[in-house]
């Protein structure tokens, strides 16, 4: 029996993409301007004030199990390079801002010099402002020539709401230079009588990269004056291209760069990213050429205060009568009602759709009994809205008309979200640098700013609240992607064929991996080999080859079946999950059923309904060896690494108590099989080692799925990625090793390097996920430790203590064997030291070589 932790790529992956461009707050200066909205006058109470007030009454206090107090710090103003026009430098002074700081200044003089360059500092540190002064330049000079347009920008942000928020900014810095700076988004929610004019005059496009991969580079010939006057292309938020959407990323922007040769064009590409580790690394991995990096942020900072805030244990009891904590989204309702009652402007940042709008439905109740008039002040805003509903609820934001959103991370990306108080971050985001991204969104008027981590139920955020040193005296991660996976380029490579012809000479420019895939691509016919190179052969577009979000297929969409009415859509990856037959879909604080799921045409139709529950699909999983790339010693038995086979099956959904999550009880599906090949880390034990930690046939699955389950919820603490990012599999004896086996896998066709990384740190992963699940005070496991809200056989069985055992032997030290050479050691580059080393348990060891140059 295979006991199994499904991934997001098989479940409701892509509904959290990225995560915000933040991290520390920022005091008033002389370049920063007031956020406040236009009205609001008041004071704002201090933050330590506003978690005083937060943490009173009741047993409250005790949730905080530690407060970070982080100081502020002085600013450092640096002067504009001489070859920013007077007429932009200007602008910029009529904004508010008399003198960039020092990082400001020295990324506007690499661009100038025509070196890409990547600015990595913190939010509200004005990246924007560092590419804008350069670009806007450019634009100036590129005005004066006969067409008007001889110089053009193209910006990429990863959401089209990021994309119409830097709209805005850019024409107000840029309205006294008059109509010689004409932005325009370009995006799917473009009119389609506006969209030849920005082909025609904008000079500097504001889009995405699922508009440049879809509509842009396939249509280039209608582009080629804007194409051939491209001087500059910028990548803001470029921390979020990671993993699989990251890999997708890159290659079509070796796309855009081959396309723009064609013109006669070499653009410079400027990245805007939050603090990460190796930024310079990464933003080459991403676009394939040299780039300097700018990381020494210059900017002030306010007071920042941090509090770690773990849930209460309720007397309700779950599965397997293990002890419920009251819920992160329930706790967040609470303190997101408490802050809007205070007159806190707040933004609550949710891991899910569905957890963003009960937040908000149940803060508005509460608020309701007290004042109608706040209750309309809080609202939801995911991905999935129209775009319509998008635009009011952003124009909202920003005149200051809410109070209080809960938010998902489709409002996330560096819209400015001006003048909030506090930030409250309903479960881990991931990573540590997204955790700093979303906490930095407070404070942007330059005063004191609060943020509240609240953990949710699951192994990791239990061990991060209890163990402070690993959010705050750890570096951020390294980004990972994978340009050549083979499931990522084949597809760019059909579509590079569709746009022009492919050549040899061109084949450097995709990767190493390229020519090996061109054989295969004509044996599937989809490229022709002729004596001038590489030919497209289908009549259908082969930019639809891939979806570069990595959902695959076409989107489901949601429809009430008494109107017609389109509510919405969701990823078809996603559907089996999220819109089955009987499962609760929550739109604009509303409550549907699904009624009928059609996979064929690619509907869901729902009801409004009131449902006293919320549902979670359950699934099974099955894993096969395809390939053992890696394979070392591991005490005992082997840690591996290498391709594999997942079969995977939604079959069932469990009905859950709203606020409380009690179980209410399963219903079964009938939904077809899928399979994934990806890329997986596995360990093996042997019977010697089972003896050793008295580990007897009867507990010895439960042993093993409870640590399975225990670090999957830790892996990301060590890679850029979610639980929700990756899957697992434990089998007592499994048919391609013989052995008791443990596997962790990507959740993303061709793996995103994650089980990688896994790979390279297993001893530090290992002994966190042990810590994790023996510091835990349940008795027999349970959601903070070893249970999965995901678990595809019910959490049944587990052994926690097993586990701990089991565990603890693994990481045994032991001295080197015949077994354990160096030679085999050195056959593995990045290998987890030889056992017995000193490890780190609470941080990642350092970066192994990426497989390229970034949220359960």
């Amino acid at each position: 029996m295979a006991f199994n932790h499904l991934p997001a790529a098989m479940h409701d992956a892509l509904e959290a993409l990225s995560v915000m461009a933040v991290t520390h707050s920022v005091p008033m200066a002389k370049n920063q301007r007031p956020s406040r909205p236009a009205g609001d006058t008041g004071s704002r109470p201090s933050p330590g004030v506003v978690l005083d007030r937060l943490a009173a009454g009741g047993s409250r206090s005790s949730r905080i199990t530690h407060t970070e107090h982080m100081p502020a710090r002085e600013g450092r103003h640096a002067v504009w390079p001489h070859r920013i026009r007077p007429e932009v430098i200007a602008a910029i002074t009529e904004a508010g801002i008399e003198h960039p700081w020092a990082h400001q200044a020295e990324a506007a003089e690499h661009a100038l010099d025509g070196e890409s360059v990547v600015i990595a500092t913190g939010t509200a540190s004005g990246k924007s402002l560092a590419y804008l002064a350069p670009v806007l330049t450019t634009l100036l000079d590129g005005s004066e020539a006969p067409n008007g347009r001889g110089a053009t920008a193209l910006y990429l942000s990863p959401t089209k709401a990021l994309a119409a928020d830097q709209r805005r900014a850019v024409r107000e810095l840029a309205a006294p230079l008059g109509n010689r700076i004409r932005p325009a988004v370009y995006d799917g929610d473009t009119p389609v009588e506006e969209r030849e004019w920005v082909r025609q005059y904008a000079n500097y496009v504001l889009t995405n990269p699922d508009m440049l991969h879809r509509g842009i580079l396939p249509s280039h010939p209608r582009w080629a004056s804007f194409l051939r006057a491209l001087r500059y292309v910028v990548i803001d938020e470029c921390h979020t291209y990671r993993g699989v959407f990251g890999s997708h990323v890159a290659q079509v922007l070796r796309r855009l760069r081959r396309i723009c040769a064609r013109y006669g064009s070499e653009p410079v590409f400027l990245l805007a990213s939050a603090t990460s580790a190796e930024p310079a690394r990464a933003a080459a991995r991403l676009t394939g050429l040299p780039v300097t990096e700018v990381s020494d942020d210059a900017s002030p900072r306010g007071e920042l205060v941090f509090a770690l805030w773990e849930p209460p244990l309720t007397e309700l009891h779950g599965e397997r009568g293990a002890p419920v904590r009251r819920t992160a989204t329930a706790e967040t309702a609470d303190l997101l009602t408490d802050l809007t009652r205070q007159g806190v402007r707040s933004v609550a940042f949710v891991r899910s759709r569905r957890g963003a709008e009960l937040i908000s439905v149940i803060a508005q109740e509460r608020l309701a009994e007290t004042d109608r008039a706040l209750a309309r002040r809080v609202a939801a805003y995911r991905g999935g809205y129209l775009p319509e509903e998008r635009r009011a609820l952003e124009q909202a934001l920003h005149s200051g008309e809410l109070l209080g959103l809960a938010a998902t991370t489709a409002l996330e990306l560096g819209v400015d979200v001006s003048g909030l108080d506090a930030v409250l971050i309903a479960g881990y985001p991931g990573t540590r640098a997204s955790l700093w991204q979303q906490a930095g969104r407070a404070g942007r008027s330059g005063e004191g700013a609060l943020a509240v981590l609240i953990a949710r139920d699951d192994p990791l955020d239990t061990f991060l609240v209890h163990h402070p040193e690993a959010i705050f005296e750890q570096p951020v991660e390294s980004t990972v992607l994978d340009p050549d996976n083979p499931y990522v380029l084949a597809p760019h490579l059909c579509a590079a064929a569709a746009e022009l012809p492919l050549t040899e000479p061109d084949l450097a420019l995709f990767g190493p991996a390229a020519p090996g895939l061109l054989p295969q691509l004509e044996g599937a016919g989809l490229l022709r080999r002729r004596s001038t190179g590489w030919y497209w052969t289908r009549r259908e577009h082969a930019a639809d080859l891939t979806d570069i979000r990595g959902g695959g297929g076409s989107p489901v969409r949601i429809v009430e079946s008494g109107t017609g009415r389109l509510l919405g859509t969701v990823d078809e990856a996603a559907s089996h999950s999220a819109v089955h037959e009987g499962a609760v879909h929550l739109h604009q604080g509303r409550t549907y059923l699904v009624r009928e799921l059609d996979l064929k045409d690619s509907v869901a139709l729902v009801e409004e309904a009131v449902p006293p529950y919320s549902t979670t699909a359950r699934d099974t999983t099955s894993i096969a060896v395809l390939d053992t790339e890696t394979e070392i010693p591991w005490g005992a038995g082997r840690l591996c690494f290498g391709s594999v086979e997942v079969t995977n099956q939604v079959v069932s959904f469990l009905r859950r108590r709203l606020i409380t999550g009690e179980v209410l009880g399963e219903t079964k599906l009938d939904l077809p099989p899928r399979t994934l090949r990806t890329r997986a880390v596995w360990w093996t034990v042997t019977e010697d080692q089972l003896d050793a930690a008295r580990i007897t046939p009867e507990i010895l699955g439960g042993a093993l799925h409870a640590a399975e389950h225990a670090s999957i919820g830790m892996l990301p603490l060590f890679a850029t990625c979610d639980r929700w990012d990756i899957g697992g599999v434990s089998v007592p004896l499994h048919p391609d090793t013989l052995l008791p086996t443990v596997f962790v896998y990507d959740g993303h066709p061709g793996g995103a390097g994650f089980a990688e990384r896994a790979f390279h740190t297993a001893r530090a992963w290992l002994t966190a996920t042990r810590e994790a699940i023996a510091s835990c005070e349940c008795d027999a496991g349970c959601p903070s430790c070893i249970q999965s809200p995901k678990c595809g056989n019910g959490n049944d069985p587990l052994h926690k203590r097993g586990a701990v055992r089991l565990l603890t032997e693994l990481l045994r030290p032991t001295p080197p064997t015949p077994e354990t050479p160096e030679a085999a050691r050195r056959e593995a580059p990045g290998a987890p030291p030889a056992p017995g080393a000193p490890v780190t348990p609470t941080g990642p060891e350092a970066p192994a070589a990426p497989t390229g140059p970034p949220s359960t």
